[in-house]
């Protein structure tokens, strides 16, 4: 990850070293009621999880003896892509759909205070969720005076998530519905044909998107052996998510 950041660094001051200091580009695409165009990304993404009191306090132990306490969640690299709708408010301000899908897996590492052990994700049925959702996102963005050929902006808003797929054999599972707030900013880089946007944004869940154990028994869905005890070691989960997107408009 540390290399993908670098890379993206050299790119961004290649990208600024070449674009022209006097010549403006473009200069009425910002005056178009509405315009279009799609992005991509990468992701980090994680989850903030708050330990079940019942585990804490009673001690609850799986069938091997150790008493599960899930302590962090690994961050997971993603990718997304998705497509632009940009409506003009006023001179500074849009309002901007940018529906996508994104893919990506977060892990889950747990303490045993029975033996006094970290445990790790492990391979097969492993404590870990691979989430495919459909982002149904609507932004407020607010840009700067143009300069020649750059425009810093910062953006605002929320949306939904829903999951395009859930191995309902794993470990832990996602519920398929969220809702999420987000925030960022960017510069809009102008070219001769068209406008690149680097942005990086953060995105923080409201709901709560674990499937607890009785809801799987209910569905008969299960969990083989003692698994379950990993999953009945999480009261609530959310998640968060940065990403590092480029936007062609």
């Amino acid at each position: 990850m540390k290399k993908r950041l670098q890379l993206i660094g050299v790119l961004f001051v290649l990208l600024m070293a070449a674009m022209p200091l006097r010549a403006q580009n473009n200069p009425y695409v910002d005056d178009k009621l509405i315009h279009f165009g799609f992005y991509m990304g990468v992701d980090m993404l994680s989850y903030h999880i708050q330990e079940n009191d019942s585990v804490t306090q009673l001690g609850m132990p799986g069938a091997n003896g150790n008493v599960y306490h899930p302590r962090t969640v690994s961050v997971g690299a993603g990718f997304e892509v998705g497509f632009i709708a940009d409506l003009r408010l006023s001179r500074h301000l849009s309002l901007r759909f940018t529906p996508g899908l994104h893919f990506g897996e977060r892990s889950v590492t747990y303490k045993s205070y029975t033996t006094d052990k970290v445990e790790g994700t492990r391979e097969g049925n492993k404590p870990s969720l691979l989430t495919i959702p459909v982002s149904i996102p609507l932004y407020l963005k607010w840009s700067a005076e143009r300069e020649v050929n750059y425009r810093p902006y910062v953006i605002v808003g929320g949306g939904v998530q829903v999951e395009c797929f859930r191995d309902k054999e794993k470990v832990l599972l996602h519920k398929p519905f969220d809702a999420f707030v987000s925030a960022g900013f960017g510069c809009d880089f102008y070219f001769r044909w068209f406008k690149l946007c680097p942005e990086i944004k953060y995105q923080i869940g409201f709901l709560d998107a674990h499937v607890p154990t009785s809801a799987k028994q209910e569905n008969a869905w299960g969990i083989a052996g003692d698994d379950h005890f990993y999953s009945d070691a999480i009261k609530k989960m959310t998640h968060q998510q940065l990403s590092i997107v480029f936007n062609f408009e």
